[in-house]
């Protein structure tokens, strides 16, 4: 009988490629599983099996247990509640007194016929054994491909999903959100994808694939382009409305090197290679620059940018474009704004020229007015302090002085009364904020929006948008962070605080 073990060992070894040293822990799993059959309640059995002969003893243990001991795992006290396993550590001290708690009482039984055990059990736990063997050689095997291209072939669709037979039993997931929209897929098709994930799960699939991250597109972009393996030309990054439209940004590292044209290829056949690939995505290539502003001149071509104000804190610039390429810089439902700021990195507003004057027009008017109330001075040196770039009162109370009396208009004795009023305002404001006056409170001219309640002021104002103008700087998806009210909703709220912009270009 022991010969049967040896060969039941090689053939299922064999068979599933798995190392023996599996196998043998199967089949003693599967003769432990047949030995515990023969008690009528939870018993403690190791089985032993001799690689080299085939041969296998069986044993019965108790674990001693101290009454109330404290589970190192669970922290909880333990007592005896299965007496099959578990004995305590006086009625063990019976038989032997040297014994003590965490010991294990082992006897040797008599061993259940491999020949005879349940066969279809035998089985069960077998194949068990080798399918989490076989599981754990699949993870391991892909575990460093993470953030490579998998190619397989169309086993089946689950759910919306895609499960890909990579060969030697490895299988993967194209979950439903990571397959390209409305691209045909039937079984056997072979089909490319970007490994993102490994799991080493018990069930169903352990690696996951998409066809949707812009990390597919860099890697595809890296097949196609030998000039990027050569480290001639870095791809810095990417992002895809998936099979309707890409932005790709490049940078060569040799100058004499057209980044552009490199990735197109003749007659463009690098790009329509990768096109093909994402069920004809439209690619746009970019170059990109060190320089933010002119890194998002390039994202938004054929666009052409007119103006931009950047605001590094917000991490925003505001792009005025003409009347007739709004549109272009736009696109379609949003899509070319969109995919130039998720490339880029930042917020961008578009907006025509004349919007664009306006709105620097209010911002300027809302900053002359800052400065008549906070430093208490007329129109015309408020108008000069905008004039030079001045935003704050922090920055004229604390620029050097030498920075203030560059201006043409403005002497020693106007620098110093203009910085003394300037600290004044900051000391008065920090104690008035230290005593809570006026904290997190709206503005006036927010209330004035229409749309905007006392209630939803208050609401805005506790997270930081005071004024007007806060409101009407936000896009629609900011303003649904800070409040929970429909796209129409936001919208309107916006383009009623941006209200006053329009109508100082009007006056």
């Amino acid at each position: 009988m022991n010969k049967n073990v040896l060969l039941v060992a090689e053939a299922v070894s064999n068979e599933k490629g798995v190392d023996q040293s599996i196998i043998f822990e199967a089949i003693e799993a599967a003769l432990e599983s047949a030995t515990r059959k023969r008690y009528d309640e939870d018993v403690g059995v190791r089985v032993t099996v001799d690689p080299k002969t085939g041969d296998y003893r069986t044993f019965r243990f108790w674990e001693v247990l101290e009454p109330g001991e404290q589970d190192p795992e669970t922290g909880q006290p333990r007592f005896v509640e299965a007496p099959g396993r578990e004995i305590s550590v006086e009625k063990a001290q019976e038989h032997n007194p040297d014994l003590k708690a965490g010991d294990v009482i082992e006897e040797e039984i008599e061993s259940v016929d491999f020949g005879r055990i349940g066969a279809q059990a035998a089985k069960q736990v077998i194949v068990q054994k080798v399918r989490e063997a076989e599981r754990a050689q699949i993870v391991e095997q892909y575990r460093d491909r993470v953030g490579e291209l998998i190619t397989g072939l169309v086993k089946r669709m689950d759910k919306g999903a895609v499960i890909l037979d990579l060969g030697a039993n490895a299988e993967a997931l194209i979950p439903r959100d990571h397959l390209i929209p409305r691209e045909p897929m039937r079984p056997g098709d072979r089909v490319r994808g970007y490994l993102f994930d490994v799991r080493p799960e018990q069930r169903g699939p352990q690696l996951f694939v998409s066809r949707t991250r812009p990390e597919f597109l860099l890697e595809l972009f890296k097949l196609e382009v030998p000039e990027v393996g050569q480290g001639l030309i870095e791809l810095r990054g990417a992002a895809r409305d998936p099979g309707l439209r890409a932005k790709i940004s490049v940078q060569a590292k040799d100058r004499r090197i057209d980044p552009v044209g490199a990735c197109v290829g003749m007659r463009g056949s690098r790009v329509q290679s990768v096109s093909n690939e994402l069920a004809g995505e439209r690619i746009d290539i970019i170059v990109w620059d060190e320089n933010p502003a002119q890194f998002v001149i390039n994202a938004l071509a054929p666009a052409e940018v007119e103006s931009i104000v950047m605001d590094e804190d917000s991490g925003s610039m505001d792009l005025a474009v003409t009347e007739e390429s709004l549109a272009k810089a736009i696109g379609r439902g949003g899509q070319n704004i969109r995919l130039a700021s998720d490339l880029t990195g930042w917020r961008l507003n578009v907006m025509t020229l004349e919007d664009a004057d306006a709105k620097s027009e209010a911002e300027s008017r809302e900053l002359q007015e800052q400065f008549q109330n906070e430093l208490d001075v007329d129109a015309e040196v408020a108008a000069i302090l905008v004039q030079e770039g001045f935003t704050t009162t922090e920055e004229v109370a604390y620029v050097p002085t030498s920075e203030l009396l560059s201006v043409e208009e403005f002497d020693e004795d106007v620098v110093e009364e203009l910085r003394n009023r300037a600290r004044d305002y900051l000391l008065s404001r920090a104690i008035s904020n230290a005593e809570g006056v006026g904290e997190d409170e709206p503005e006036a001219d927010l209330l004035e929006v229409d749309g905007v309640d006392e209630e939803l002021a208050k609401h805005l104002a506790a997270q930081g948008i005071r004024t007007r103008d806060d409101l009407a700087e936000l896009d629609v998806e900011e303003l649904q962070g800070y409040t929970e009210i429909n796209d129409e909703q936001a919208a309107a709220l916006i383009m009623a605080a941006r209200a006053h912009w329009f109508e100082a270009t009007e006056s």
